[in-house]
């Protein structure tokens, strides 16, 4: 039987599988921010990178912090190629970004409490060597057994290696073990090789086109995770 849970975050708890691209997007439309998503689309990804690559991001920064840092970068990113922009306005999409986080975070917590009365929880996540600071500003932290952060164990999905990490914290066999998150590539795909169950929030992704899945189930709201997990468990085992 499934005896153990590992949980992707960013787009999967705190947006309920909307990938962050299109959240910041739609910010960006709500300001009238006049830049194509394609230069948007850039903008975003190098921001992604030099979050990931330089020491931007401190242990005590807050999500808050990290979006106004992330936005930071992408604004420089499309000064750099010729666009004009209101710096004051990343502190603008920031505010909205974070609230939308904190409300879906919120919205999530009775999933959290439901799986953590029944399962071990392990977070496995791509992300900056703050998400202690994250999971604790929002008053989620205590529901994870463990915490597998790319930053600091140095590997990044879609590397399987970053869920064998999660899946010996929890100290189970694979296939005891279910993930879940909102990226086919970067954690159904992985997952999969590992040998784990997975199931696939899928919602709304980012330039991601999965026409035929390998995902032992699909959801499309998180708050659906524990009866799937169950439906899940009884058609394997």
């Amino acid at each position: 039987m499934i005896r153990g849970v590992l949980l992707d975050y960013g787009g999967t708890i705190d947006t309920n599988g909307l990938h962050w691209g299109g959240v910041l997007w739609n910010s960006y439309q709500k300001h009238h921010i006049d830049i194509p998503q394609e230069a948007f689309s850039k903008a975003y990804s190098f921001g992604e990178k030099a979050l990931a690559i330089h020491p931007i991001v401190m242990p005590h920064h807050t999500f808050y912090d990290t979006l106004a840092l992330k936005i930071d970068q992408q604004f420089r990113f499309l000064a750099d190629h010729g666009f004009e922009l209101d710096k004051s306005l990343v502190e603008l999409i920031a505010q909205d970004c974070h609230l939308f986080a904190k409300a879906t975070v919120q919205q999530a917590i009775p999933t959290l409490e439901a799986l953590y009365e029944q399962y071990p929880l392990v977070l496995v996540s791509n992300f900056y060597g703050n998400i202690n600071s994250v999971l604790t500003d929002f008053g989620i932290h205590h529901f994870f057994k463990a915490i597998v952060e790319s930053a600091v164990v140095g590997v990044r999905k879609p590397n399987p290696d970053i869920y064998r990490l999660g899946v010996a914290q929890l100290q189970l066999p694979p296939e005891e073990c279910v993930v879940i998150g909102d990226s086919y590539s970067k954690d159904i795909v992985p997952a999969k090789e590992v040998g784990c169950q997975a199931i696939w929030l899928n919602v709304q992704g980012w330039e991601e086109n999965t026409t035929a899945s390998i995902a032992d189930a699909e959801i499309g709201d998180f708050g659906k995770l524990v009866e799937a997990i169950k439906i899940l468990d009884s058609i394997l085992f």
